[in-house]
């Protein structure tokens, strides 16, 4: 059997886990746009931002699975496991949140989840 003591620290630490849980759903359902900064070629690497804009390519890598898609000249890289789960056109217009970075000397958004991608109508 738990002392006193021993229960009422349980309790708490199921109370933080509890906060912590409730407030990492909250901020995936709304945080991003508070904390998401309008993408241009000035933000930092690093910097999540939001994208918005038709899809002007989309092209596979050769290594598989992934996928570059050009929206507003702007390269964006989608990882297999985001690609897998979403249809893209072409001219369609979409909003997504990633994460600036340079590959290769190139600047582009890394999406990290394909809820991170809106199509939209």
């Amino acid at each position: 059997m738990l002392e006193r003591q021993e229960k009422t620290a349980l309790a708490v630490l199921v109370c933080v886990v509890g906060i912590v849980l409730l407030v990492h759903i909250l901020f995936n359902a709304v945080g991003r746009p508070l904390v998401a900064e309008p993408y241009s070629p000035e933000v930092p690497d690093g910097t999540l931002v939001l994208l918005e804009g038709s899809i002007e390519g989309i092209t596979e890598t050769s290594s598989g699975g992934h996928l570059i898609l050009t929206v507003n000249g702007t390269a964006v890289f989608l990882p297999e496991n985001v690609a897998a789960g979403l249809e893209l056109h072409q001219n369609e217009n979409i909003t997504l949140y990633g994460v600036v970075q340079t590959y290769r000397g190139k600047r582009e958004v890394v999406v990290a989840s394909s809820g991170d991608i809106q199509v939209l109508k």
